[in-house]
């Protein structure tokens, strides 16, 4: 049986599903996704064949797949506009983080986001220029 192009692995289905809820803006991006779960995928295979476990290969494959995606400025800014920006409708959040993502980029680019960066002491001075930004760019753009 030929496989379809449009066909996801395992691992595919897994990271487009945790970049469609976390990093909208990557889930077209069809060669990194492939890219990402072939090497996810190599990863568990050669781990299997050096002995580990099954549980172990899957955090190895794990590391792989989301390696650089833990945190998130989608998630960040989302959670900034629930918490902070009560006066944005339920149904406009999503669209507004996503919109919000190009101008915010200048705050997040002050930090050195990692994987663990929202555990760090630096997120909550992030968290609060973030507001401090929104608030400045909601009253240039009007909403």
């Amino acid at each position: 049986m030929k496989k379809d192009k449009q066909e996801l692995s395992y691992y595919g289905l897994l990271l487009l599903s945790f970049l469609k809820e976390s990093h909208p803006q990557l889930a077209t991006d069809t060669d990194f996704i492939r890219l990402r779960s072939e090497s996810a995928a190599e990863s568990y295979a050669d781990a299997i064949s050096n002995g580990y476990s099954h549980q172990s290969a899957e955090e190895i494959a794990s590391s792989v797949l989301y390696e650089g995606l833990l945190f998130s400025r989608y998630d960040t800014i989302r959670n900034v506009l629930i918490n902070e920006f009560t006066i944005v409708p339920a149904e406009r959040i999503d669209s507004l983080a996503l919109e919000l993502l190009a101008p915010c980029e200048e705050v997040f680019s002050e930090y050195p986001i990692s994987d663990t960066f929202a555990s760090s002491p630096e997120f909550i001075i992030l968290y609060t220029e973030l507001v401090g930004f929104i608030d400045l760019w909601r009253e240039e753009n009007e909403l």
